[in-house]
């Protein structure tokens, strides 16, 4: 009978482990694709202590038990061979039928990977420390906005969750809350009071320059429309006899300088807008004034755009963003009193706002805007001041009689 392999403090040692001359510990296996695998430890059993001047590591024991489960489970030795880089790319390949806007986001986060060593990581390797401390180095070092890593993480997350669906991985190290690990800095868009905007609005249609683009300024103060729709909009989208804008369709710019039509940004964006008297008269001196170019812009079989640049060309987005940003900048180079930031965003939520304000039935005001969730909608009233609810509930209480008791109506 021959003899049981020992290390040098006479333990035993089980099929697969030795040590090494230098007390290293050693533990041979074959994983589940029949190939032969090493693993290595400065102590043998939990107990052991930690030889001086080296990294504290799980003893061997403690490792065989983690590859005994993952063999148990079937868990893909090494994790596939992935890096985070090769996994996000293969998780991207899978998503069809992305929005473009969608699409641009996921090249970014993939740019991010290339360039950073996070990316090159085995997706085995990456630990949940290890995925919470790449985003506060992203935040803290990197600069990042919280927005910014909000979608690297949106895609990162189901990429990790779909390793661990395909066994390549026993944990997603990227379940976890990102508001747990840094620090929300993004600045929220506000919506401007009444008083901006008419202040806005008055200074737009005297300025000599800038009077040009009163009526489309005015038209989203007034309607709500997302800026994609608004610059989708044509002709025969408008309905002067309803007196209502359809909005089925939005103008988009890819990173090619390519015009596409895409739906609206969700199922219950495919709506009518109603149009005041004001509104309506907008859109009529915009149609009034608009130069017919010799061939009309035709984008996916839309055509009749209400808004053309000096090429002719379909207005996107960035046009309206940059004459907003330029208006500000000479209202303020003026006045005393400064206006905050607007943008066509702004001018949407400022919309929202004045409607919840003004008492609008929440349902009502979640369809005008194409909000799929009234939550998003009903998150507008966070930006309703004391003095909004002051008024709210004395129009609500004024109609309450008041009751007295017997001693004061024998009074």
């Amino acid at each position: 009978m021959s003899e049981k392999r020992r290390d040098n403090k006479n333990r035993i040692l089980h099929n697969g482990e030795s040590q090494r001359s230098d007390g290293r510990y050693r533990f041979k296996y074959i994983d589940l694709n029949g190939e032969e695998r090493n693993i290595y430890s400065w102590r043998l059993d939990h107990n052991d202590p930690t030889p001086k001047g080296k990294r504290r590591d799980l003893s061997l024991r403690e490792k065989e038990k983690q590859i005994e489960q993952d063999l148990f489970d079937e868990i893909v030795p090494r994790g596939g061979n992935y890096t985070v880089l090769s996994l996000c790319e293969k998780y991207i390949s899978l998503k069809v039928g992305v929005r473009h806007s969608t699409y641009a986001g996921y090249q970014t986060v993939l740019n991010v990977l290339r360039k950073d060593s996070f990316g090159k990581q085995r997706i085995d390797k990456v630990k949940l420390s290890d995925a919470k401390a790449w985003l506060v180095k992203l935040q803290q070092v990197d600069k990042k906005g919280y927005s910014s890593i909000h979608t690297i993480r949106g895609v990162l997350r189901p990429a990790f969750r779909m390793a661990e669906a395909d066994d390549l991985i026993r944990k997603n190290p990227f379940d976890f809350e990102q508001a747990s690990v840094i620090v929300n800095d993004s600045v929220t868009r506000e919506a401007i009071t009444r008083k901006q905007e008419r202040d806005l609005l008055k200074f737009i249609k005297e300025d000599r320059h800038f009077c040009r683009y009163y009526d489309a300024i005015y038209i989203l103060f007034n309607t709500g429309l997302r800026i994609s729709e608004f610059c989708g909009l044509t002709k025969a989208d408008l309905d002067f006899d309803a007196m209502r804008i359809k909005v089925d369709h939005q103008l988009q710019r890819t990173s090619k300088m390519e015009y596409i039509i895409e739906k609206p940004k969700t199922e219950s964006g495919n709506r009518y807008v109603p149009m005041t008297e004001e509104v309506a008269e907008c859109f009529r001196n915009i149609i009034r004034c608009r130069d017919n170019p010799k061939v009309e812009p035709m984008v996916d079989g839309y055509t009749g755009f209400l808004f053309l640049d000096k090429n002719d060309r379909p207005m996107v987005a960035l046009h309206w963003e940059k004459y907003m940003q330029h208006i500000r900048e000479k209202y303020n180079s003026i006045y005393k009193i400064q206006m905050p930031e607007v943008t066509p965003h702004v001018c949407r939520h400022t919309f929202c706002s004045n409607m919840a304000k003004s008492g609008m039935n929440p349902k009502t005001l979640q369809y005008i805007m194409g909000h799929s969730d009234i939550s998003v909608t009903l998150n507008t009233y966070t930006h309703v001041g004391f003095d909004d609810v002051k008024e709210e509930m004395q129009r609500i209480t004024s109609d309450i009689p008041l009751l007295k008791t017997e001693s004061e109506k024998a009074k």
